[in-house]
């Protein structure tokens, strides 16, 4: 077994302007359509960028060939409280945790990763 850490920071302003440049298009490249429903706020939507990003780094790949951002779905609990869903367990996870937050222009997210095997 082992533990990885992942973390990420965006500015807010900067997925702003991402939007404003292509709309939906932007949305598209990296939420699925329940993410999107979901997110009604530019602060919120940074945040899922940042989990998404997070989560590729504590898994060690990055964003790319081995996994692209459709892969991972942030979902929320019924306290509201985010969690992970991969739509394929090839990298061997038994838990994760994943903590958001946003402040005036910054979304950061914190993802911890606990696998079979590294």
């Amino acid at each position: 077994m082992g533990i990885k850490v992942g973390t990420d920071i965006v500015s807010i302003k900067r997925v702003a302007k991402s939007i404003d440049r292509f709309g939906d298009k932007f949305l598209d490249k990296f939420l699925n359509k329940d993410e999107i429903a979901r997110a009604s706020k530019i602060e919120s939507i940074a945040g899922l960028w940042a989990a998404k990003e997070a989560v590729s780094k504590a898994l060690g790949c990055g964003i790319g060939k081995e996994l692209n951002f459709k892969d991972i779905t942030i979902k929320k609990d019924e306290k509201r409280a985010p969690y992970i869903v991969l739509n394929s367990n090839k990298f061997k996870i038994i838990d994760s945790s994943i903590s958001i937050s946003h402040e005036k222009d910054f979304a950061i997210a914190v993802v911890v990763l606990n696998f079979s095997y590294i």
